[in-house]
Order: structure tokens, then sequence, then C-alpha cells
């Protein structure tokens, strides 16, 4: 059971990625007591204008373009369900199970922080959704990340109040019925309820956390998959000495060497040519310390950014109980977290883009000295010819992907809404790069994995062999031609569920 209480400040990666991959019920989220104390001081505060009649945007006016109409007292329930059923205009395919739980968890975070002014049972409710595993659908694009994700979080809302469509028990469902199977009722709006729902950057930031936390196994990955890939054609480890980099020392490119260390142990493949007049190899094996190492470092920038967004009030208007005010800015801008994925992106994208070149180095015998597309018989057979097609096709793909989001805007809401981030597009994009390296990393695994085939009897380190005996227990040597996607299916899947790292660190200790 995942427990974890809810106070606007100490949310971590690891716990959103936690709470999104949750199976079933087996979390129990929940407000802290402190920080409920806040949330409802804040709530009265709002009763409180309400009471004077002033008028205070997001609680008695308009939205947006419309901030200068004052609504009536009577009719600030209906301003708020106008709002989130007017903002559900969100199309395409919904986002994944996990993304969804990643966004409503961040959301609640903020909400929690007690500047919102929102009434704390709807923040229950939506807490309440995650831990009955309720998840509402939500189309993943329409958002431009500025005024705060507000088409994807109407759809959330638009579920809270029991008007939207949910994932419950494995079906598609109305949101008033799931809510109705877990005994609770649905959301009833009352003043800035709707407005403090959807404006903030939770979807962003969604998509920013789960991908660093992804993104760092990536990492890691990347150099078990070079290690066996350097074995598998016996090249050469003296790129990889820690003193060439102590004269360049970045940290991510440090890192690397001290990986290989570990990696390459006691590998006999490679004290086997350690005075051979092997000297330099092609850069995709020589100068993995300092592609990778400059890769590792875009998530050392992604992560200050992220453990500053998910802990932020990202709320609009804000408001100050103790000063006795509500103040209208600009948190909900999601121009930080934008330009860091596109970042992530072009670390990621890289990894991609020297692990197809390795690919091609197997492929090709003039310079593996292995036989042809690592199978026997060549020519009656084609091997991994077209699984390095397929690298070369996820490689390509990510390069128009990394052209970033974050340098466009356009302007919405009658030009008041001027300047925006396009943050979500920015996180979109970084899932596919990321899904493509996976792929792209499986493939070179597929091959590297057949190369150390040709290699026996010599073995390569304790490391590298563990990771050899996991992956031929799901996909046997290619001895000849058969249907390679199922293989690389596979691969994939201990690849996206840290099997493959999590063996090695079990066997050799934590890599950087």
């Amino acid at each position: 059971m995942i427990k974890l209480l809810l106070d606007g400040k100490s949310l971590t990666i690891e716990d959103i990625f936690n709470v999104a991959r949750a199976q079933g019920k087996s979390i129990e989220v929940s407000i802290a007591p402190d920080a409920l104390i806040r949330m409802k001081a804040s709530r009265q505060y709002v009763f409180d204008i309400v009471d004077k009649g002033d008028a205070v945007y997001g609680i008695n006016t308009g939205f947006g373009a419309l901030s200068s109409r004052h609504i009536k007292k009577d009719d600030l329930a209906e301003l708020q369900v106008n709002l989130i059923r007017s903002h559900c205009t969100g199309v395409g395919s919904p986002f994944s199970r996990e993304i969804t739980r990643a966004i409503m968890l961040l959301r609640a975070n903020c909400l929690t922080s007690g500047y919102s002014g929102v009434n704390p049972e709807i923040v229950q409710l939506l807490i309440d959704f995650l831990n009955e595993d309720i998840t509402p659908v939500v189309p993943e694009k329409g958002s431009v990340g500025a005024s705060g994700d507000l088409a994807p979080l109407s759809h959330i809302a638009l579920a809270l109040i029991g008007e939207g469509e949910v994932i419950y028990d494995e079906k598609k469902v109305s949101s008033d019925f799931a809510i109705s199977e877990i005994n609770k009722i649905p959301a009833i709006l009352g003043p800035k309820d709707g407005l403090a729902l959807i404006n903030g950057t939770a979807v962003m930031a969604a998509l920013g956390s789960l991908a660093y936390h992804e993104a760092k196994y990536a990492m890691k990955l990347a150099d078990i998959t070079t290690a066996i890939t350097l074995d598998g054609v016996a090249g050469t480890l003296r790129a990889y000495d820690i003193k060439i980099s102590q004269l360049k020392p970045h940290q991510g490119q440090l890192d690397v060497c001290r990986n290989f260390e570990k990696l390459m142990k006691d590998s006999a493949i490679a004290n086997s040519h350690a005075g051979c007049g092997k000297v330099q190899d092609p850069y995709s094996l020589r100068c993995v310390p300092q592609v990778h190492g400059a890769c590792r470092q875009t998530l050392r920038h992604a992560k200050e950014v992220l453990d500053v967004e998910i802990n932020a009030v990202t709320d609009n208007p804000l408001i100050f109980v103790e000063q006795q005010e509500v103040i209208s800015g600009g948190n909900f801008h999601g121009e930080a977290i934008a330009m860091v994925m596109d970042y992530m992106a072009i670390g990621l994208a890289e990894l991609c883009d020297i692990s197809e070149r390795r690919i091609e180095k197997m492929m090709n015998p003039t310079f593996s000295e292995l036989p042809a597309f690592l199978v026997k018989d060549s020519g009656l057979n084609s091997g991994l010819m077209i699984a390095h097609v397929t690298a070369a096709a996820l490689t390509s793909e990510n390069k128009y992907l990394c052209h970033p989001a974050s340098v466009d805007s356009v302007p919405t809401s009658t030009d008041k809404e001027d300047h925006v981030s396009m943050g979500v597009t920015a996180g979109r994009k970084l899932h596919e790069v990321l899904f493509n390296v996976k792929n792209c990393m499986a493939i070179e695994l597929l091959c590297n994995t057949q190369a150390l085939e040709f290699q026996r009897p010599k073995k390569s380190s304790v490391a590298i062999e563990e990771v050899h005996k996991l992956i031929r227990k799901h996909v046997p040597p290619i001895d000849c031609d058969r249907v390679f996607y199922k293989d690389i299916e596979n691969i994939f899947k201990l690849v996206d569920n840290f099997e493959i790292v999590k063996t090695v660190e079990a066997k050799i200790g934590d890599l950087l």
C-alpha cells in the first residue's frame, strides 16, 4: 500500500511515478492536516469577498477577455459550471491512465497549498478518484501551455461534477455512475472552484515528471547497451579510461566512465584483445562518455526545474490570507517546464542517434568481423538488416520531434493571452521521443546479444552476462530468419519495466 500525504510542498517525482503506475486500489493519498487548515482559511476568504461584493477576478467576474464583467452573487455557481463545460474542448486520443493519474495528483497537490480558495471537499473527491482507481477520459490535445492547461484539466473537472467520462473497473462509464459506485456525490462548484481546478501546469508537469523518471533509467540502459555492443564487436576500452575524462571533467562524462568500470570489470572478451592493434573505434563507440555524459546533463537541469514546478502554486488569482489580498499573476505559464522538456527530448534523442550508429557497425562485417547482419548463411538469410532500418526510421523521426515547441506562440482570447509556452506539445513530443529511444535500444540489445554469440566461448563481464541470460529467457539466439518484431517487443518490455537496469544493479551495485 502506497501512502502519501499531500501538503503542496513536499511531493517528489518518485511519488508521482509511483501513484501514476499504482494498480487497483493499492494507494492511499490524503490531505495533510496542516494543509487542510490552510485550505479552509483560504476558502473562507473567498466567501468574505463574495459577501462584500467587490469585483475580484476569478471569483465574481468573467474569465480571460471577459474579466471586466462583474457576475451577480446568485450566478456564481452557474459561472463556475459554465466555465468547466465551455472549456472541455480537447481533441485526440486520451492520455494514458498513468499520465492522467499523474495530472490529478499534481493538481491536488497544488490545491492543498492553500492559495487557491477551493472547496477542500472537491479536492478530496479528486483524491478519491486516485484512491478508487477512477480515471477521467482526457483528450491529449488542446492546451497551449499558458493560462493553465485549461482544456485537459476541464475534462477532469467535468468528471468531478458528474458530467464527464471515466474509466472505472476497466470500462468507460459516465462519471456520475462511478462516483455513486464509491458512495460519493458529484462536486458542487462554488465561487472560484472551477477556475482553481483548471488553471495550472499540472498536465505539463505530469508529462515532464514521468518522462524524467523513465529517462533516468534510459541513461543507465544506454551505458549497459553500449557495453554489450563493445564486447559484441570486440571494441577497445581505452577511450573509457577515466584519466581522459578527468581532463574534461563534465559530471555526466565522469559518471559514464565510472559506470563502464563496473560494467566491463573482468570481461574475458575485453581482456582477450587488450594488446591487439585496434587503437581507435568509430565515434559511436569511442565518444560514448562525451555523448552519453552530455545527455545526462539535460536530466540534471530537468530535475532542477521539475522539483520546483511540482510543488509550485500555479493557480490564478492567488489568495494570500494573511495579507488579506487576492493577486492576479502568471504562475500558470509553463515556459520553464516547456523549455526543459524540449531540452530533455534532445538529450534522449541523442541516445537513439548514437545507438543507431552502433547497430550499423554490428551489421557491417567490414568493421565488426562478424557475419553480415549477424546471421549465418547471409544471403539465404537477411538477418537483422531491417531491424537496423527500423532503428534508422526511429532516429530520423526523433529529429523532427526535437524541433522545440517552446519557441512557438499563438495568441488567444482576443489577444489578452498573447504569449504561451506550448508546454503540453513539448511534453507529448518528449514522450514520443522516449518511446522511440526505448525501441531503438531494444533493437540494439537484440543485435548485441546476438553478436555475443559469435564471441563464444569467451565470456563477457558478470553484468553483461546477466543481461544476456535475461534476454535469452525471452529471445532465443538467431540461427535463421524469423519474425523479429516479436523479439523486439519482448525486449522492449524488459526495457519499459526497467528490468534490465535492475538486474544489472542487483549484480554490481547502483549505476550513476
